[in-house]
């Protein structure tokens, strides 16, 4: 019986990862679940998987769910604290870092700290402190197991050669839901035309990342990190099919690469069972049916947000601190309508230019960073 903690579980990661874990009640349990305010979903969560340990972040809703569990042996925690606890619960195996910002990088740091093996989601923890997490693993032995599609393909492509047989890194791109268009097309784009993601079943965050390309120079920091190969040998081809969700080409030319329908339980059940494969349900890869699978260079012209994050990886230090802090409050802002779509780009490209450079931050510092971002934005 493998024990999880899911820091993250109402969100579309943690619910998927809890359809996984209703399948599969006989090899996986819960211990903890958290999230941020959500209190009739972290109810419905306890109720069903028996956690020993809830956290809400927010102080407020985590008094009301006390209040509705008491009927349980559910003990409920809140904020940095609680997260930091539930992460370093000696009965876990495995995390799953699955919330989304910066708010997952200390408790994700305890968890390794802990001797807990990570399923990985939350994207921030490696882009603004990779240069911490992975020496920190290794150091403890622990296992940082990719749950994004595209990392969980390399993952799975590296397994038919050794690290020293990589020549290069192909990371694929659906595109997102303005594929195609002009610079001069995106002014008028929408929130609402942003959150329909032709392929994929995302958080509101994590869409809009994918409709400016942030999300694809955010994967490439993490696969730095992840596989220890450097930026400029990670390439990004836009594939709209979302079929091939990523690749590995070795020295000797071979592309191994990982195939299958875009279904976010496939690559989270992966690495929660890693190495094994258990049986999983759902639709299966019909070739004949998918027809042609074609690939595009990335405009980067139109959709600056890969350049910037490009840029950002190439100077490392705090720059991805920068960058992703700015594309956060960035995106906020356009998600409220307060701007329009290329100004995303205008606010990462300022901040980035602005923010003071620290070339081997602290954790404290990358924090610092993030602080100094958010509040030369406002």
């Amino acid at each position: 019986m493998k024990r999880l903690v899911i820091l993250g579980s109402t969100g579309s990661i943690g619910t998927q990862t809890l359809d996984i874990v209703r399948e599969n009640r006989d090899a996986l349990s819960v211990t903890a679940v958290a999230a941020g305010h959500n209190v009739d979903m972290l109810e419905a969560q306890i109720r069903e998987f028996r956690p020993e340990t809830a956290v809400l972040y927010d102080e407020a809703a985590a008094e009301e769910l006390k209040k509705r569990v008491c009927d349980t042996d559910c003990r409920v925690l809140s904020g940095m604290d609680g997260l930091i606890e539930a992460a370093s619960i000696q009965a876990a195996d495995t995390v799953v870092g699955a919330m989304v910002g910066m708010i997952g990088i200390r408790p994700t740091i305890a968890a390794i700290e802990a001797g807990h093996d990570i399923a990985l989601a939350n994207k921030e923890t490696l882009v603004c402190a990779g240069h911490v997490i992975m020496p920190l693993a290794a150091k403890n032995n622990v296992k940082i197991l990719p749950v994004d599609s595209e990392h969980s393909a390399i993952f799975q492509s590296l397994r038919a050669g050794s690290h020293d047989e990589i020549e290069k890194i192909l990371l694929t791109a659906s595109g997102g839901p303005f594929r195609g268009r002009k610079r001069e097309e995106l002014a008028d784009m929408t929130a609402a035309e942003a959150l329909k993601h032709p392929n994929w079943d995302m958080g509101p965050k994590v869409t809009i990342d994918s409709s400016t390309l942030v999300n694809k120079g955010l994967e490439i920091m993490e696969a730095h990190w992840l596989f220890d190969v450097p930026v400029d040998d990670i390439e990004v081809y836009v594939h709209p099919q979302s079929i091939i969700h990523s690749a590995v080409q070795y020295r000797d030319g071979a592309v191994i690469a990982q195939l299958g329908v875009p279904d976010m339980h496939i690559p989270i059940q992966y690495a929660l069972f890693y190495p094994s494969r258990p049986s999983l349900g759902g639709k299966r890869l019909d070739l004949f049916e998918t027809g042609a699978l074609t690939f595009e260079k990335p405009d980067t012209d139109t959709f600056r947000g890969l350049a910037l994050a490009m840029d950002a990886a190439r100077r490392g230090g705090n720059m991805p601190t920068v960058f992703n802090a700015a594309n956060e409050a960035a995106v906020r802002k356009f998600l409220k309508d307060e701007i329009r779509f290329p100004e995303i780009y205008d606010i990462i490209e300022d901040a980035m230019s602005k923010i003071r450079y620290s070339a081997d931050p602290s954790i404290e510092e990358v924090f610092i960073t993030e602080k100094e971002t958010l509040e030369y934005i406002r």
